[in-house]
């Protein structure tokens, strides 16, 4: 390998960590795993490093450890529509990069479904934003002013999540508003300014962090809800994907949370003290306000009942349904209170800093 090497090719000693910063830099959604005459020994995918995210795996381990050895290949360069048939013959929602090599095993090049289709995995995704609430651990800020309406580096925390949503191209989008609706449908109004498509519901009353869904059309595609407080960079296609990937009827974005306990942790068998830990650290995964969910789950949220998402959660387990947690490493901040609107200030600097 050498400085004229695709980006997207590593070599099977690169760290799980440089390959989720070249994940980034290579920008194909992909890695290609070569030994040192670019022979292809296996692939990297974004949800190959989440999953190692969920089981521990240190981050400084090799890329091997992680790595698809078994990859969906070509041999010698495809029609268009010969590509688009091999990546559709087995789960069209996870296949979106095809490696050409040659009859050596040599990767030749890469072949990526945005490039040879119009279809996008995002296009057909739905979009709610939850905005309607009170704010009220951010007073005075939103005495007059709802919380997502709140300026961000100069710009309403919204507008933020609306142009990451775009970004995405994800253009249709339900905002769920009540408190003080008319502040935030009067500055976007039906979305065309910001080349998206909006539509409001508002609650007369509150009905919870789910119970607004029931108002929202249903369509055949999956709903990916968020709520308006978050700022955040996460790659909501690779969220759909993974979605798909774990065949999940809802999926929950998570952040890992790191905890001190102010003492000493002691452990027993019965009476009988096992270990003492000096002030420990904790870590555990948070629910970070980001979910998708199937069109049949969707379905099956009433109208005008109260009902929070962790309601739809225990009743999905209950059923045997498949949940599953999709780790948010990307930037993700929840705006619940003053300390962190003034964090999300400072913050928003050094995002525009490295765009």
């Amino acid at each position: 390998m050498n400085q004229n090497t695709p980006k997207y090719i590593v070599s099977q000693e690169t760290t799980i960590k440089e390959c989720l910063q070249r994940l980034n830099q290579a920008g194909v959604g992909i890695l290609l795993v070569c030994d040192s005459e670019t022979r292809l020994q296996g692939v990297i995918t974004d949800g190959d490093i989440r999953r190692a995210f969920l089981k521990n795996i240190s981050f400084e381990k090799s890329c091997s450890k992680i790595a698809n050895t078994s990859p969906l290949t070509v041999t010698g360069r495809p029609s268009n529509e010969e590509a688009l048939h091999l990546m559709s013959s087995g789960n069209p929602f996870t296949v979106h990069q095809l490696p050409v090599l040659d009859e050596h095993g040599k990767v030749k090049d890469l072949i990526l479904r945005s490039e040879i289709s119009d279809q996008t995995r995002t296009s057909q995704m739905n979009a709610v934003i939850m905005a309607g609430g009170f704010g009220t651990r951010l007073r005075p800020f939103t005495k007059s002013t709802p919380k997502p309406m709140l300026p961000v580096g100069g710009t309403p925390l919204l507008e933020r999540i609306i142009d990451q949503l775009k970004k995405n191209k994800i253009d249709n989008i339900n905002i769920t508003t009540h408190y003080l609706p008319e502040k935030i449908k009067d500055y976007f109004g039906n979305g065309e300014k910001y080349g998206v498509n909006i539509n409001y519901i508002t609650e007369d009353e509150p009905l919870g962090t789910a119970g607004a869904l029931g108002f929202i059309e249903k369509s055949n595609h999956p709903v990916l809800i968020i709520n308006g407080d978050i700022l955040t960079q996460v790659d909501f296609s690779a969220m759909l994907n993974f979605h798909k990937e774990q065949k999940s009827a809802l999926t929950i974005g998570v952040r890992m949370y790191e905890f001190k306990i102010p003492f000493g942790v002691v452990e027993c068998a019965g009476p009988r003290v096992c270990t003492i830990s000096e002030k420990p650290v904790k870590n555990v995964l948070v629910n970070a306000g980001i979910y998708l969910m199937e069109p049949e789950v969707h379905a099956r949220i009433p109208q005008n009942k109260f009902m929070n998402m962790t309601d739809v959660i225990e009743l999905l387990l209950k059923e045997g349904k498949t949940v599953s947690s999709f780790p948010i490493m990307e930037y993700w901040l929840d705006i619940g209170q003053i300390e962190d609107y003034n964090k999300a200030q400072s913050d928003i600097k050094k995002i525009k800093r490295s765009e």
